[in-house]
């Protein structure tokens, strides 16, 4: 494809993104499609000549999109949002267009440099503590593919400080710990590094949120049986009900335990410290005050399209005595005169992506007045919904409706058995996935529940399709309680 061959094909892929955007609201939010759809359509083998590039941008279209399930559709809720907007898929673009590996300063400077600069944008507009700035000379962020990555990166540098202070420590004692409703990132990273993970009991009755209490107890109890705790994780904003654990509390336990590392995870819920009316909420304070590391993602609530989770560190050199591989071929002189960041060694990876430049591109577009008043539509919506579930007497709230996130179930018909009850939530989860070309929801359990959960997010949502989606739900939840009391539902 020669450059006149690329202006015409760009064109028309601008033009078909945004017919593809233009018509979300009537596409399926789940792709309606049975595995194997696509391998049954394409040929087994590559073709052997190249083919004319209008026919495979075709293909993209019939072949494709039909597969696609449309997390940008005003009518997604499950999961959590997940974050699309033209100016970072122009960002995308455009540092596609200078592809580089991004491994030093020397491989490209401005990429460097870009996330420099829009890590201490993001840092100030959180309003994270000047530690956590690459201004600082001390702290920084860098950005991550995810916050499990981000998590295994915090765990990799706690592990080796602790290890450092701690010389007569061997690796097998080594505990770390999460809670019961922790994201799956702490397993993850238990399996990747070799780790004992132990998952803390957190409790209706506080939330569902971990308490400093709780820790200080693990931590006896481990250090009483010959383990060595070296990192605990706190939660802003669980994934199945948006808790926010008590940070406060947990660093004045660790404060009595300084070698044990804090990592905050607020991949969903901290990007909305942008609004300082959530910052109490969220806990920001303690996090400023105790945390070790933070991390959001800008790709779920943030207005930047995946891959882009943001990790901030309080001391960077704990990130680089631990990750800082250079052989002779990688050595530069800015390096090692100090006056410049080589990112390589703040990830697990060698090369990383450019993108900075789409989070760039979308903090100069909305500025700060823009992003603020997206959270808070997602909230405002979601403030919406909890009035209409207040309304209908057949709905309860499982949890405490959070921010942009709402868990809902149905109320326990009178003298049924827990059992019963929860079987007739079983066949109105049923229900609702079955409605997923209409609206998309993701069932869960909490404290042995079965639950829905109703998260808000994404960018064209507006009170109709809030409005909409509850009607389904409703419709959904009045078949389940029909067949429940004409004794069909499952005992």
């Amino acid at each position: 494809m020669d450059i006149e061959a690329f202006r015409k094909a760009g064109y028309q892929a601008i033009d078909r993104i945004c017919d593809y955007f233009e018509s979300l609201h009537s596409r399926p939010v789940v792709a309606q499609v049975d595995p194997g759809f696509l391998i049954d359509a394409l040929p087994e083998n590559a073709p052997e000549e190249g083919e004319d590039f209008s026919a495979i941008a075709d293909d993209f279209q019939k072949l494709i999109l039909p597969g696609i399930t449309n997390w940008q559709h005003p009518n997604f809720f499950a999961f959590f949002p997940t974050a699309n907007t033209f100016e970072s898929v122009l960002g995308d673009l455009y540092s596609s267009s200078v592809s580089n590996p991004g491994f030093s300063w020397l491989a490209s400077p401005a990429c460097t440099e870009l996330e420099q600069v829009v890590m201490d944008w993001t840092a100030r507009l959180l309003g994270l503590s000047p530690h956590f700035l690459c201004a600082s000379g001390t702290g920084g962020g860098a950005i991550q593919n995810s916050a499990s990555e981000a998590f295994i990166v915090a765990a990799v540098a706690a592990r080796a400080r602790y290890m450092r202070e701690n010389p007569n420590a061997r690796m097998e004692e080594l505990v770390l710990y999460t809670t019961t409703q922790t994201h799956s990132l702490g397993a993850k990273a238990g399996l990747v590094l070799g780790l004992e993970v132990r998952d803390l009991q957190v409790r209706a009755e506080d939330g569902f949120a971990l308490r400093g209490a709780m820790v200080r107890e693990a931590v006896e109890e481990d250090i009483a049986r010959g383990k060595r705790p070296f990192l605990v994780v706190g939660t802003v904003g669980t994934t199945n009900t948006g808790a926010v654990d008590h940070v406060d509390e947990i660093g004045q336990v660790l404060k009595d335990y300084p070698s044990i590392w804090l990592h905050v995870d607020a991949a969903w819920a901290g990007i909305c410290f942008v609004c300082p009316e959530y910052r109490e909420q969220g806990q920001l304070a303690a996090i400023n005050e105790y945390a070790n590391s933070f991390c959001t993602n800008f790709h779920k609530w943030g207005l930047v399209n995946f891959d882009a989770t943001a990790l901030w560190v309080r001391q960077r050199h704990d990130l680089i005595d631990a990750l800082d591989v250079t052989p002779a071929f990688l050595r530069t002189k800015q390096y090692d005169a100090g006056s410049a960041v080589d990112y390589r060694n703040w990830h697990l990876g060698l090369g990383r992506r450019f993108r900075s430049l789409k989070v760039w591109f979308v903090l100069r577009s909305y500025g700060v007045a823009g992003f603020r008043a997206h959270i808070r539509k997602g909230v405002a919506l979601n403030d919406h919904f909890v009035a209409l579930v207040r309304a209908a007497p057949e709905f309860e709230f499982a949890a405490a409706p959070v921010l942009a996130l709402s868990v809902i179930r149905l109320k326990d018909p009178a003298g049924a058995s827990a059992e019963a009850a929860d079987a007739l939530n079983r066949a109105f989860a049923a229900r609702v996935a079955a409605a997923n070309g209409r609206v998309f929801l993701t069932q869960s359990t909490l404290a042995g529940r079965t639950v829905l959960r109703f998260a808000i997010g994404a960018e064209r949502t507006e009170v109709a399709h809030i409005e909409g989606a509850f009607e389904v739900i409703r419709g959904c939840a009045a078949e389940a309680l029909k067949e429940f009391e004409a004794g069909g539902a499952e005992a």
